[in-house]
């Protein structure tokens, strides 16, 4: 039995180039491509295969798109559980712009995906429940109904397993009302499910704490982007400010510091140890291009910057 499973409903082949400056109307002649698997349990399950954990990524694929993405992952060396889809996969497209450092991501929605097909995946985890965490990250994909990761968390929680939840818009509200251990939205993200403005740490804090306490969630994890993230729990509060790194791109990180809390809280090391690691991965996946994501050496050898504070 695995320790942690991570569900994509939408994976993607994400293609990154780059090019001096990003403009309209003319060609733009781009430089060459880097091809990675990815899609929100995918990237996470990455992350947990390099730092050593018993992880399995389980995820929907079809057409020549999917069995490329598919052949990316077991490069890696990733466990993977595979759910055939009549459609083709996505492909999700980033520009780098040298001139700036700014990543340009262009984002397509995805396969349709049939009802049978989605509860194909459902079947999946319902007979292989993993033994510590379900880990739903990415949004849904065309046609699957907005309840089915609540679906998901309800059947995990009675399995006494814990769910981390990384998603957005309906879907998230729906399975926010099942509960789930730990959720970790970004700024944007819990300032559209709340309503509300958010524009400094104890606005923040006191959204996270309205989300615990009405049991939606047991740990908030609130990435701030360039400005760190904070942490919150029923009793404990914590803020990190980010790791100055070299940084390469911004993508992948919010994937990379949801795998290195897991993966913590997964050998019990702790709310804060596993801040720290999730500081770190989220770090490390800034050093290289494309959704290369965090690699565990420049994980642990970012914990001593990961500095957290109550």
């Amino acid at each position: 039995m695995t320790d942690i499973l991570t569900i994509t409903l939408n994976p993607a082949l994400d293609v990154l180039t780059s090019i001096d400056k990003v403009s309209d109307t003319h060609k733009m002649r781009c430089g060459a491509v880097i091809k990675h698997p990815g899609g929100g349990g995918v990237n996470v399950a990455r992350v947990l295969h390099r730092l050593g954990a018993n992880c399995v990524a389980a995820y929907l694929a079809g057409g020549v798109t999917g069995e490329r993405h598919h052949k990316l992952m077991s490069a890696e060396k990733v466990r993977c559980h595979v759910v055939p889809i009549a459609e083709e996969t996505r492909e999700s497209f980033s520009a780098h712009e040298t001139s700036s450092g700014n990543d340009f991501r262009f984002v397509l929605p995805g396969p349709n995906i049939s009802a049978a097909e989605y509860e194909t995946l459902f079947d999946y985890v319902a007979q292989h429940m993993p033994k510590k965490f379900l880990v739903i990250s990415g949004g849904l994909a065309p046609g699957v109904p907005n309840n089915f990761y609540a679906r998901l968390a309800s059947l995990a929680k009675q399995h006494g397993v814990r769910v981390v939840l990384d998603t957005n818009g309906p879907a998230l509200a729906e399975t926010l009302k099942a509960g789930v251990y730990l959720f970790k939205p970004s700024l944007r993200e819990l300032r559209d499910l709340t309503g509300q403005d958010l524009p400094d740490e104890e606005s923040q804090v006191a959204a996270a704490q309205q989300l615990i306490e009405s049991g939606q969630a047991e740990i908030v994890a609130v990435s701030l982007g360039a400005d760190g993230a904070i942490v919150v729990s029923a009793h404990e509060r914590w803020r990190a400010s980010a790791i100055p790194v070299d940084v390469q791109t911004t993508i992948g990180a919010g994937d990379s510091f949801v795998a290195g809390m897991v993966w913590a809280l997964s050998r019990d090391e702790g709310l804060v140890r596993a801040f720290q690691y999730g500081m770190a991965s989220g770090a490390a996946a800034l050093l290289a291009p494309g959704t290369s994501l965090a690699q565990a050496a420049d994980v642990h050898g970012l914990i001593p910057s990961a500095r957290v504070n109550s």
